[in-house]
């Protein structure tokens, strides 16, 4: 509490303040005053929008503060007794890491319209240290008076958990912060000045590098311009600027990237806005480079345009680097009603990243993004990592110094509930909301626990109505996810243990205990019956697995002869059970079919963990045997059978071996491991040297621009998508985990998502290899209107694998340093693949990407690497196991993940059918495609057709 001594009046040396309004909100008995400070309260920013309700009861018991300069209101770690709004003047926020005050180091200011000190709310200790920094006028609200009007207009006053008004400064002179005036008049969009700042050296010569090569290559964009009968001299249009970057360089994949990489130039001071405005924006807005700010400025000699020319790709590469965070600085300056919805995302990335709001969940993370009062000025911090570090600080502390409203339903040991035994956690359940629900809108969900546990508590709330129509999504996860933590080898016996399938209640009367246990082995079956449905492929492979559907069969059979209601679901089981028996008499024929030659031609079948593969192993002669294996082989199976076809006693070594040299043979699964135009050799280890590609593996000499160029686009998109469908269709579920976690823990095969992944880089090589064993100029120009056709049917027939193949085969640097090629391209195609482009664009976690896949309807081939690159995120930033209980959390992450992608159920029907050439021809050539696969020789056939230019 502050002592009477340090307040005063100051009525007359502040008119502002009227004597008549502060004498009545100092009474203890407010009664025919309230209108009087009611009328001075509507004028204060943070009560503007205030029911007038709620403001006659802060009038009736609110207190006025005044307080001179450099008065500490309250220190760091203390229990608050009050509540505060700034009415005049300003306050700073000082935080300290350590117990010594004096430490503290000032993170930002409150400003007229600020309300703070809400953690009076839950007795917490106050989380900042806050002194006045100039004269100022507060109004105070006692801690039990704000209790009271919180819990009764708390709709109305959750604007005052807006983070403050003010402004956050580093420099190497200061800890202060700017005042008043400097904060109205730095803001976006205003005439103040950069703060006087040297530039560094890399900065510099990055502005200078760009300004000679802008003469050079496009001189127009720096002229003399004319605006409203006013001249201004040598100057650049915001969006001319970002057009250049776009059209002229490669690692720039969006406008927001480019407009990120001048904002490094304008904070620096090396570009300047002609109005001293000090945010970059792509529009028709004139820049100046430091160079041109004087009348004389010499344009670049021709070596000084040389040498820019070779350093541009370097500078490009750096401003791309350092360009987001100078565009995220930009972004926070803007006062909150000034960003747009972009602007919010690309904050909410960053929050993302804050170790203050990694065990927030998303709708918690969603309640801060959304108040409007994240308003940060972050002024020319010259080192990233200081500015993130002081930001991270600040919402660190508007955080926990903001409680969240109820509503939201914030994390606290109220909304836990652990299961424990033996003193020890083998279930936690979390209180969240059930939006699913009307009749139930809270509910536990599983964060984390034992197997058992988990089963237990999905079985036991299973809702059970005449055919289970409501899904459960937790069970679902589940059912997809236990291979990871608890094997079919053990969740078989736990579902016929006794707590399972054979529970029985020990109390209740015998009716109560009859109804128990036909509840709960109606859930058990409907449980195996979905595990069935999902576990298909185990069923099949796995004979234990298989033999537990058969054993549960026959108990629920007999069952039914004491229950008669179990009858009705004993037709799925048999279903399920036939089903199984009739696959291991028709996989033997599709075994055989397979093994013959792996025909192209022939529909795609699910190849299976147990399946037999024929391939050919050579020898460093060239000469090779074929042997017979399963898919998902290991390295030492596979040399073991050469070794016995062979009859060699020799230590070999198994090596897989591509045109682009020597690469570490895998654990697992060979075959699908092999590259494109790789193959298997065996070796002594004193022969690995002499080891050299097969003649096929360095691809075709000569195009097949001949053969193609006469099919319609349309066509060959259609072939492509229905290759590129059948592939898909192979893939399961299981094999995304699988290949997250690492097959080699589940000892089973991905060999389809392989297959399935490789067709993708097969399209993309295709790309490259035909243009670059295209000699003829105007023939190149004519493969490249054809691909961007190929891709545009191939968008329309929601094909994004191959899509983006093709997309990608045109960005590869073989191809897109062909400059007079993509100089001829008509200014048509140049948009569409523009365009195209754009939907690559990686920024902002793929967010083109993701919006345009939001938008289509299945069924959809989906662009598979970005889907498990997000997997693999998610699996290595999350441990599986907490405190020896499986994170159930991680699991349904990864379940989310996948159901993003819509698995295909049936046959693709949604492109037309063939038309023009002949629909085998078409079909044959797609299946068929020959590519190269060593970069190296395709960089160097690209410069043939094109050599650098001197």
């Amino acid at each position: 509490m502050i002592s009477p001594k340090m307040v005063a009046a100051h009525t007359s040396s502040h008119p502002s303040a009227s004597a008549e309004w502060i004498i009545c909100l100092d009474k203890s008995t407010k009664g025919e005053d309230v209108d009087i400070i009611l009328a001075r309260l509507k004028s204060v920013k943070a009560f503007e929008k205030f029911h007038p309700a709620l403001l006659q009861q802060i009038c009736l018991c609110g207190f006025y503060e005044c307080l001179e300069k450099g008065i500490t209101l309250y220190r760091q770690g203390d229990i608050g007794t009050n509540w505060y709004t700034v009415l005049s003047g300003s306050l700073d926020v000082k935080v300290s890491e350590t117990a010594n005050h004096q430490d503290a180091v000032t993170i930002c200011t409150l400003g007229i319209g600020t309300a703070f000190g809400e953690s009076i709310l839950d007795n917490t200790p106050r989380h900042a240290t806050i002194v006045t920094r100039e004269f100022s006028e507060l109004l105070r609200i006692e801690q039990k008076d704000f209790r009271s009007l919180w819990e009764n207009y708390r709709r109305c006053m959750a604007g005052l958990l807006v983070p403050p008004y003010g402004v956050m400064e580093s420099g190497p002179n200061t800890d202060r912060m700017p005042d008043k005036e400097h904060l109205n008049n730095s803001s976006p969009g205003s005439s103040s000045k950069h703060l006087n700042k040297v530039p560094s050296e890399k900065i510099l010569r990055a502005s200078k590098v760009l300004r000679n090569t802008i003469l050079s290559r496009a001189p127009h964009i720096i002229r003399d311009r004319k605006y409203h009968l006013k001249t201004y001299r040598r100057c650049c249009m915001g969006t001319e600027l970002v057009d250049w970057l776009m059209q002229h360089t490669s690692c720039v994949h969006s406008r927001v990237q480019a407009v990120g990489m001048w904002q490094v130039l304008l904070e620096e001071g090396v570009l300047n806005h002609v109005d001293q405005e000090l945010s970059f924006q792509d529009k028709y807005l004139f820049y100046r480079f430091l160079e041109d700010e004087s009348e004389d400025a010499p344009l670049p000699t021709e070596e000084e345009k040389k040498e820019s020319d070779e350093e541009l790709q370097d500078t490009l590469l750096l401003l791309s680097q350092i360009g987001p965070d100078a565009h995220l600085r930009m972004i926070l300056s803007k006062q909150p009603g000034q960003r747009t919805v972009d602007d919010l995302e690309i904050i909410y990335e960053e929050l993302m990243h804050i170790k203050a709001l990694s065990h927030l969940s998303t709708t918690v993370s969603a309640h801060y993004m959304n108040l409007e009062g994240i308003s940060l000025v972050c002024t020319h911090f010259s080192k990233p990592k200081i500015y993130k570090k002081i930001l991270y600080i600040y919402i660190y502390i508007y955080i926990y110094t903001n409680p969240m409203p109820k509503k939201w339903g914030h994390c606290t040991n109220s909304n836990t509930v652990r299961l424990k035994e033996h003193e020890e956690d083998v279930l936690v359940l979390e209180k969240t909301n059930n939006r699913g629900s009307t009749s139930s809108p809270l509910k536990y969900t599983v964060m984390s626990g034992t197997p058992e546990k988990i089963l237990e508590h999905l079985l036991e709330t299973t809702k059970l109505d005449s055919q289970f129509t409501e899904s459960d999504p937790a069970l679902d996860d589940f059912l997809l996810m236990h291979c990871v933590f608890v094997p079919n080898s053990q969740l078989c016996p736990l579902l016929m243990r006794s707590f399972t399938y054979h529970a029985q209640p020990s109390q209740g009367s015998e009716q109560e205990r009859m109804d128990y246990s036909l509840n709960n082995k109606r859930r058990v079956i409907h449980l195996v019956l979905q595990w069935a449905a999902i576990n298909t492929d185990h069923l099949q492979e796995e004979d234990s697995s298989f033999h537990f559907l058969q054993e549960f069969y026959e108990t629920v059979c007999e069952d039914s002869r004491l229950i008669p209601t179990l009858k009705d679901q004993l037709p799925e089981l048999e279903k399920i059970i036939k089903q199984n028996l009739t696959y291991e008499i028709i996989h033997k024929v599709l075994l055989r079919q397979f093994s013959t030659g792996n025909d192209r031609l022939q529909k795609k079948q699910p190849i299976k963990s147990t399946d037999e593969i024929l391939f050919k192993v050579y020898c460093s002669d060239h000469t090779y045997s074929t042997i017979r294996v399963p898919v998902s082989a290991s390295v030492r199976e596979v040399i073991a059978a050469v070794t016995d076809k062979l009859g060699s006693g020799d230590d070999l070594l198994l090596i897989h071996l591509n045109s682009a040299g020597l690469l570490k043979p895998s654990d697992v699964s060979i075959f699908s491991s092999l590259s494109i135009n790789g193959r298997l050799f065996v070796c002594p280890r004193d022969q690995i040297d002499s080891l050299t590609p097969l003649p096929e593996q360095e691809g075709p000499s000569a195009g097949s621009m001949s053969t193609f160029e006469l099919m319609s686009s349309k066509d060959l998109a259609h072939q492509m998508t229905l290759y590129d469908w059948e592939l898909f269709d192979c893939v399961h579920e299981h094999e995304l985990i699988y290949h997250t976690f690492g097959r080699q823990h589940f000892k089973k095969t991905t060999a389809n998502l392989d297959l399935f992944l490789r067709r993708f880089n097969e399209v993309q090589l295709w790309v490259v290899t035909e243009v670059c064993l295209c000699p003829t100029l105007s023939k190149r120009v004519q493969l490249l209107k054809k691909f961007i056709k190929i891709a545009a049917h191939c968008k329309e027939f929601k094909n994004l694998n191959s899509f983006f193949a093709i997309i990608m085969g045109l960005g590869n640097p073989a191809v897109c340093r062909l400059s007079q090629t993509w100089e001829k391209l008509p200014s048509k195609f140049k948009k569409f693949y523009g365009e195209f482009e754009n939907l690559m664009d990686p920024s902002r976690n793929h967010r083109a990407y993701r919006l345009t896949v939001a938008k289509l309807e299945p069924p959809i081939i989906p662009f598979m690497p970005l889907l498990i690159k997000d997997m693999t995120f998610t699996h290595e930033g999350n441990k599986t196991f907490t405190d020896r209980l499986v994170n159930f959390e991680k699991m349904v992450s990864l379940t989310c993940l996948i159901f993003l992608v819509c698995f295909p159920e049936n046959d693709y029907q949604e492109a037309p059918q063939a038309t023009g050439k002949s629909h085998q021809d078409v079909r044959s050539y797609v299946r068929h495609i020959s590519v190269m696969d060593n970069q190296r020789t395709l960089s160097q056939l690209s410069h043939r057709l094109e050599p650098r230019r001197t």
